[in-house]
Parts: C-alpha cells; structure tokens; sequence
C-alpha cells in the first residue's frame, strides 16, 4: 500500500507539472492572439483608410477627365476661329480671288509671292551668306537680291497695313490665336491633372494590396495563436482531471481519519470538477484552486 502511495504521489507530482506547463503555454499563446489582433485590427484600419484616398483620387481623376474633354471643346472652337480668321485674311488678301500663276519657263506652276515666302527666301539667302556659300561677283548679286527682298517685303506689309479690312483681319486672327493657345494650354494643365491623379490612386491601389496582405497574415497568426491556445486549454483541463483522480485515490486511501476541513476541501474540489465535467467554464482563479487542491 505503501509502496502504491508513493507511486500515485509521483504521479501527482508530474501531472501537476504538466498542468502548469500546460497553463503557461496557453497563456502564452493568448497573449500572442491578443497581439496579433490588435496588428490585424490596426492593417485593417489602416487598409479602410487607403482605401478611401485611393476613391478620392479616383473622384479627382474623373473631374480632371471632365475638364479635359470641356477644355478639348473650348479648344477646338479656338481652333475653328483660327482657320475663320486665316480664312478672311487671305480672301481681303485677294489670294483666293487671284488667277492660278502661270506655268514658269519649265512648266512648272510659279508658287504665289507672299510676305512669308519673301521672309523665308530672305533667311535662307542670309543662312548661306552667313556660311560663305558666295564668294566673288556671287556675293554682290546675293547681296542685292537681298537688299530686293527687303524692299519688296517693306512695300507688301505698306499695302496690307493701308487696308482696314485687311489690318482687321489679321488682329482677329491674333486674337484667335491667343484664345487657341490659352486653350490649349488648359487641356494640357487638365490632362496632367489628371494623369497626376490617375498615378497617384495607382500608387495608393498598391499600398492597399501590400497592407492587406499583412492584415491577413496576421488574421492567419491571430487563428494559428488560438488554436495552440485551445489546444493548450484542452491538456491542460485533461492534465486536471487526472491530478484529482490520482488525489481522489490518495485521499481514499488515507482513509475516514481525514479531518472535516478536508472533508469541506474534497467537496469543494468536487463541486468545481463537477462544473468542469458538465461543460460549464470555470475562471481563471476556480483551475488554479483546483491545480493546489492535493
């Protein structure tokens, strides 16, 4: 009987140890579930935030998009102003009124002498000039036909200024032109608006997929956690039961001598085994008082 005793109390020792270190493992892990809960809950908070700036941002690109396809229009009506306005300049000009040229000596059609055709001739005579390409009696003639040039483009610009008409054309076509690239310049303001949004809403998407990444490998620690700390919970419940089995054995075998205060101990004890069986949840102090009970 003896030597029985001495077993069951080695027994009890050990799983009284075990139940301790069973404790402190789940309690462990909880404490890892409780962390990774708050991680999980903070990425998520922080993924709902990105979230709304990368709406935002997508609200923003839409409106630019809008002013864009607005300005596009008012542009595109500078546009048409543009080509009324070089439309009425050349008919006060006479160009459309005017005979086709004559075929040249070649026959070939002579082009039309214009201000811009005489300047253009002018600054290729003076590109070449600049360049050496005429040395000799060359360079007096280019020299000359220069000095042509210049006369005849002086006398052109004196007989367009004379005309009202004409002189009203042209500022109509100035001022068409200012509208035409003060539009154009709003569209390229809108568009770059836009694509501004468009990449910074691309870069948000891309910060969301990251944090949402993490949220969920914290949700998979957070459900790993909880399992090894159920798990935990589980032995050590089971390591319980058997430690008061093996104290219910000791008990038994000490006989009726056990005093009443004992005998109250072994009621209580068996009180709380009796809600632990029966699947009721017993507090934290209710285990440990069961873990001392010997």
């Amino acid at each position: 009987m003896a030597e029985l005793k001495e077993i069951l109390d080695e027994k009890r020792k050990l799983v009284d140890q075990k139940a301790t270190q069973y404790r402190t493992t789940r309690d462990d892990w909880n404490s890892r579930t409780k962390e990774h809960t708050a991680i999980r809950n903070e990425l998520n908070s922080e993924v709902r935030e990105l979230i709304q700036n990368v709406r935002q941002q997508r609200e923003i690109r839409e409106q630019m998009n809008e002013l864009v396809r607005e300005k596009k229009s008012i542009r595109s009506d500078a546009n048409k102003k543009v080509k009324e306005a070089k439309s009425m300049l050349d008919s006060e000009r006479g160009e459309k009124e005017e005979p086709a040229p004559a075929p040249g000596p070649r026959g070939r059609r002579e082009r039309k002498v214009t201000v811009h055709s005489l300047k253009r001739d002018l600054q290729k005579l003076e590109a070449e000039f600049e360049r050496g390409a005429h040395t000799g009696q060359n360079e007096v003639k280019v020299m000359k036909r220069m000095k042509e040039i210049s006369v005849q483009i002086r006398k052109m610009k004196s007989s367009e200024d004379s005309n009202g008409d004409l002189k009203e054309a042209r500022g109509m076509l100035r001022e068409a032109m200012v509208l035409q690239e003060e539009a154009h310049v709003e569209v390229q303001k809108a568009a770059q608006a836009a694509q501004e949004a468009h990449e910074l809403m691309l870069q948000w998407n891309k910060e969301v997929d990251r944090q949402r990444e993490q949220a969920e490998d914290a949700h998979r620690e957070l459900r790993k956690s909880k399992k090894e700390a159920d798990k935990a919970h589980h032995f050590y419940i089971v390591s319980l039961r058997c430690l008061h089995s093996i104290q219910d054995m000791l008990r038994a075998m000490r006989g009726a001598s056990s005093s009443d205060g004992q005998r109250g101990a072994r009621v209580e004890v068996q009180d709380l085994m009796s809600k632990l069986m029966s699947g009721e949840t017993l507090s934290t102090d209710e285990l440990m008082q069961l873990q001392r009970f010997d």
